[in-house]
């Protein structure tokens, strides 16, 4: 059978078609790259990757991603062409509340959208991550006799992706990695939204992708046969990963403002109508011709014949493997241990350590318990302390590695976790300080946003880091970090909070948790008994010691400073009551009688101490309360240095519960 060239450019005139009318009736959106790259659309769904609509998550399938995320309806128009579950009403309804079809793609949205993508660059450290995630996957469960996973990640980009700096690490790790499963397409059309690209770039794509370790091929992004070629030996080379330069007219179908960066976004909406006429579109809004939709239709039967080929060979190593088809099947039940039952309690003559200490230790259970937990770090494991023993390095030449060494890529780092998290098998988890979780936070906003059980183990957690520095000082990073929805951020006061938090990170699998751990050693809180603490974090919050009298103060305290809190509390009474907080989100999930219990209404005198800014604590201070804390950046000196000048001391606290014991 010869190339389609006839249907598939039929098929590419019809997406343009499919987007200019859900562009213009919503008279928002980007129509410039679901016009430009219509035949590498064409290519893709209607001839070279592997996939089924009817099953939008078989395990076999090739992942697409669209980093130019704004050129959504580019995918949403090929969902759709290919019978995912995706029907023209909902192409009708893009942008619009409540459909399938939101502004940018949203993981969960509609099947076939492997990443949520919009922020330039973000889906290129995704694709990274789910290649990554491949490379494992084949490690750890194909076998001489079959091979079930075999397939390949496809990110198209364009200028934008390139400028971002989380992509340019991510190509980067990538090039390193050698992962040669990983095709970039490179949408290159010379323009970007406020104007031609050469405004703003004058590198050489190219040298800089070889320079990095890829193949790299250039191609007429237009031309259906030659994209084709170019994409099949893309997927057949090995060794490197495949970058494919793909030449194209941006806005290509609206004359007036095609090859400019007025075709970026909607501006080609005013000719919407001459543009459809010129196309050789009836009048009929939201047409697609009957033979692209036969042709679809049979693309669509051998696939799922190629599906059902996978699923005897599947079938087949399941049943001769089936220790690792379990380990399978319960990563993809998301199921996992009761980790409080893994993880033995210190003992009670044990040293006092930094929380990161205590989680080096905790992680070491974790893994033994989970084994598809992978962990990394950018370049600070000795540091984080977070390697897994004789976990070993993911790299080039061992695959089976459950340590990822990013280098100093803190966002490529988050990205990439995000990617491998989005392919759903392992437990993702990397590590920093937890001053840069700023470098991370676009792609830790965007693991929240998409609910992925990410872990970020964060050292480093306070002003209690010293010398290095208020540079080093994330006085306001967990204030920050909490402010993102559905991100649990846990900062754990002792070994045994410790235990509780990592088991409360791993055990989630609806959202994404970060760890702010202690460089410096703090104390093994022993009059806390460790099934309470363990319990209570677990919970998010829980008394830490309780009045022995009438109740007249609660002091409340996270992490370092619960040490604090409990001598205070000996100082000033039997009526005081200590409230342990690491993590406020886990909290605010508990039941109202739960809450009520913990922090009872009827007692309005309220002191919180953490070293960090002290906004965050009103919520539960209230108005008659005082939130102790340190709303200034930090010093160079040592840390007890620190702590003592900003007033985070234990005689700061007495001070303050006498005065308010005093009203």
């Amino acid at each position: 059978m010869g190339f389609p060239s006839e249907i598939l450019s039929l098929a590419a005139r019809d997406a343009r078609g499919l987007a200019i009318d859900a562009i213009a009736a919503c008279k928002s959106g980007h129509l410039g790259l679901p016009l430009g790259c219509a035949e590498i659309g064409a290519v893709l769904f209607g001839r070279t990757l592997r996939y089924n609509p009817k099953e939008p998550r078989w395990l076999g399938r090739d992942r697409f991603v669209l980093s130019a995320g704004h050129g959504s309806m580019f995918l949403y128009a090929w969902l759709h062409l290919s019978g995912y579950d995706l029907p023209l009403e909902e192409i009708k309804k893009f942008r619009q509340l409540g459909s399938m079809t939101p502004g940018h793609p949203e993981f969960g949205a509609a099947p076939g959208v492997e990443c949520t993508t919009g922020p330039l660059g973000q889906g290129v450290a995704n694709a990274v991550g789910l290649a990554v995630s491949g490379k494992m996957l084949e490690a750890r469960f194909n076998t001489p006799e079959h091979r079930i996973f075999d397939h390949k990640v496809v990110c198209l980009a364009g200028d934008g992706c390139l400028q971002e700096g989380v992509a340019c690490e991510a190509v980067a790790l990538a090039g390193h990695l050698q992962l040669d499963n990983l095709i970039l397409i490179f949408d290159s059309n010379d323009v970007t939204l406020d104007a031609m690209a050469l405004f703003t770039q004058s590198e050489d794509v190219m040298g800089r992708f070889r320079a990095c370790g890829w193949d790299v091929q250039e191609v007429d992004g237009q031309n259906l046969e030659a994209f084709s070629a170019a994409y099949e030996k893309a997927r057949a080379a090995g060794g490197k990963p495949q970058l494919i330069v793909a030449k194209t007219l941006i806005g290509k179908g609206i004359p007036e403002v095609a090859g400019n960066n007025k075709a970026h976004g909607e501006g080609g909406v005013a000719f919407a109508d001459s543009a459809r006429k010129g196309l050789g579109l009836p009048e009929e809004k939201f047409y697609v011709a009957p033979e692209v939709r036969e042709y679809f239709a049979r693309h669509a039967e051998e696939s799922a014949k190629i599906c059902a080929a996978w699923h005897e060979r599947y079938n087949a190593w399941r049943a001769a493997n089936r220790d690792l088809a379990t380990q399978l099947d319960e990563a993809l039940a998301k199921k996992t241990p009761n980790l409080l039952e893994q993880i033995p309690n210190y003992p009670a003559d044990a040293p006092d350590i930094a929380t990161r200490k205590a989680g080096s230790d905790v992680l070491q259970h974790v893994a033994k318990a989970m084994p598809l937990v992978i962990s990394g770090s950018a370049d600070l494991h000795g540091s984080t302390l977070n390697y897994i023993k004789d976990g070993g390095d993911f790299d080039a030449h061992n695959r089976m590695g459950r340590n990822i060494r990013f280098g100093i890529r803190e966002h490529a780092m988050a990205g990439l976790l995000n990617g491998v998290a989005y392919d759903g098998i392992f437990h993702a988890s990397g590590a920093t300080f937890l001053v840069f979780s700023d470098y991370c936070r676009p792609s830790i906003r965007l693991a929240a946003m998409s609910e992925l059980p990410v872990v970020y183990i964060f050292t480093h957690d306070s002003v209690g880091v010293g010398e290095d520095g208020p540079t080093h000082q994330p006085v306001e990073a967990v204030a920050a970090l909490r402010a993102i929805p559905d991100l649990d951020v846990i900062r754990p006061a002792d070994p045994e909070e410790t235990a509780g938090a990592f088991a409360a990170a791993f055990e989630r699998n609806d959202g994404p948790t970060l760890l702010a751990l202690t460089r410096q050693v703090v104390p093994t809180l022993r009059q806390i008994p460790a099934k309470a603490a363990r319990e209570g974090v677990m919970k998010g919050g829980y008394v830490a010691l309780r009045e022995t009298t009438d109740l007249k103060l609660v002091i409340l305290a996270s992490g370092s400073e619960l040490s604090l809190a409990l001598k205070a509390a000996e100082q000033l009474g039997s009526g005081v009551r200590v409230v342990s907080l690491p993590c406020f989100e886990r909290f605010d999930r508990q039941s109202e009688d739960y809450r009520e219990s913990v922090l009872p209404r009827g007692c309005a005198r309220r002191i919180s101490i953490e070293a960090g800014v002290t906004q965050p604590w009103f919520k539960y201070v209230g108005t008659a309360g005082r939130a102790i804390g340190i709303d200034r950046f930090g010093l160079s000196a040592p840390g007890g240095v620190v702590m003592k000048t900003l007033g985070i001391t234990l005689e700061a606290l007495v001070d303050a519960g006498r005065e308010m014991l005093a009203r």
